[in-house]
């Protein structure tokens, strides 16, 4: 493996660790620094997100329905939400795109709330790694937690 391919596999590490930490926390512009312009975002929804300001409109959505009080009571009771991802698989196909795919578990303080999938498209943007399209699969929830009465409740 040359040193490129070490270095690019080592930042899509960093990146996809950072997706989460940063989205967790609710840092969104560092959070956005972490795709390309033009990226595109498919959550599951039934539309694609593209660019960067659409792409946004994702975490302030899902930062909205928890101080709404989409959640336990209706009370904004979630006091964390944090992601955890595994098995984070890269594929290399040069050295101006990668494929990843890996697992996430999200935990809130109920405990495990809901699980899935990431497959996403990286590409170095001024020699800094980037997504460059990320597919989110949600395969299973917790009955009564906070993405179980998400997904199911009314859509606007």
């Amino acid at each position: 493996m040359e040193a490129w391919e070490l270095d690019a596999r080592e930042q899509i590490r960093g990146l996809v660790a950072a997706y989460n930490a940063l989205g967790d926390r609710g840092r969104l512009d560092a959070l956005m620094d972490l795709f390309a312009e033009n990226a595109v975002m498919d959550v599951g929804d039934g539309r694609s997100y593209e660019g960067l300001d659409e792409i946004r409109t994702i975490f302030t959505g899902t930062r909205d329905s928890i101080l709404d009080g989409e959640t336990e009571g209706g009370n904004g009771g979630l006091r964390f939400l944090q992601h955890h991802t595994t098995g984070l698989h890269i594929t290399m196909a040069g050295s101006a795109e990668a494929d990843g795919h890996s697992y996430f578990t999200v935990m809130t303080d109920s405990g495990i709330d809901h699980w899935g999938r990431y497959q996403d498209t990286f590409r170095p943007v001024d020699d800094q790694w980037r997504f460059a399209s990320r597919r989110v699969r949600i395969d299973g929830t917790t009955p009564g937690g906070w993405a179980d009465r998400r997904l199911s409740g009314p859509t606007t």
